[in-house]
């Protein structure tokens, strides 16, 4: 270390911080600014937000980081405004013009292509992506002037909505599940209706349990006094509350903290005795211990844990 050069001590935070992405920003940025304001050891988001999109973005710290993936897994909600007319070269506004076409379709034309894309589709991955091929994200090739095919995945829309309809834009409200690319969706919608289309703009509404409501801005958390940065960050299982709960006496949390199985047949606990996957908390205090499957014959596996230190 360089002798006039201060070492910056992080603070050890638990907790999800349900940021409102600002547009231009990318996730990684975006984490990277507000682990700095918070001043906090360990950090992590839950799946990217492309940088011309807006809306929710949890960021998990510390011992949150550790259920992370639940959010990877978990269905989103976007709403989305759609150029119709204009394609693009990245399905969005970052791209460049490629075709331009007159936008003669009627509301129940746009219904009807509509219909085609809710239930479970195949997608085909934008060469504009974050998906790896050889180490390298997709995009890098498609910078470089390459196309290389991609295999369809199998998604799933729960729910597509028009909210409105003023040619040539079109919002749209969707809920689909993880892996769904909303500009891909945007563009073969304007396929179906034969004027091709890209995405004007991209806001996240929901992920899994986890709402815009209660989200905090970029710009209020550099406005707040450092003091109180950290009281804006839910508990870490606001990351956990689709899953049912359980509370453990001393002795068995202290078990299931050390990793061990548990038999519950024979001991008084407060919860679900039904197979799948539960949060455990220490009954004394409420305190969350972590997840664990419950498994045949009413044993408790434990999965993901707190560390003992942690206040969480």
């Amino acid at each position: 270390m360089a002798k006039n050069q201060v070492r910056i001590l992080r603070q050890a935070i638990d907790g999800v911080l349900l940021l409102d992405k600002p547009v231009s920003w990318s996730s990684n940025d975006a984490l990277i600014k507000v682990k700095r304001l918070l001043n906090a050891k360990k950090a992590g988001h839950t799946g990217t937000l492309d940088p011309f999109a807006t809306g929710l973005l949890p960021l998990c710290f510390g011992e949150a980081t550790k259920f992370a993936q639940d959010l990877l897994d978990a269905d989103k909600s976007y709403e989305a405004v759609v150029h119709l007319g204009v394609k693009t070269t990245t399905g969005d506004t970052e791209g460049e013009v490629l075709e331009t076409h007159a936008v003669d379709v009627t509301q129940s034309q746009i219904d009807a292509a509509m219909l085609q894309f809710v239930g479970e589709i195949d997608q085909i991955p934008p060469m504009y992506s974050a998906l790896k091929r050889d180490g390298k994200p997709l995009y890098e090739y498609a910078r470089a002037g390459l196309t290389l095919d991609r295999a369809a995945r199998r998604v799933c829309i729960h729910a597509l909505e028009c909210v409105q309809y003023s040619a040539p834009y079109l919002t749209l409200r969707v809920t689909c599940s993880k892996g769904t690319y909303i500009r891909v969706l945007g563009e073969d919608i304007g396929a179906v209706l034969g004027c091709g289309a890209h995405l004007q703009a991209l806001r996240r509404t929901q992920v899994g349990g986890l709402s815009l409501s209660g989200a905090v801005t970029l710009d209020a958390m550099i406005e707040m006094p450092e003091s109180l940065r950290s009281q804006s960050l839910a508990p870490v299982d606001a990351l956990l509350s689709s899953f049912p709960a359980i509370y453990l006496s001393e002795s068995l949390s202290v078990r299931f903290l050390q990793g061990q199985r548990l038999s519950l047949a024979k001991e008084s606990v407060a919860g679900p005795a039904e197979q799948g996957r539960i949060r455990v908390y220490r009954q004394s205090d409420a305190r969350l211990l972590g997840t664990g499957q419950i498994v045949e014959f009413g044993v408790l596996a434990p999965e993901r844990l707190i560390s003992t230190h942690s206040p969480a």
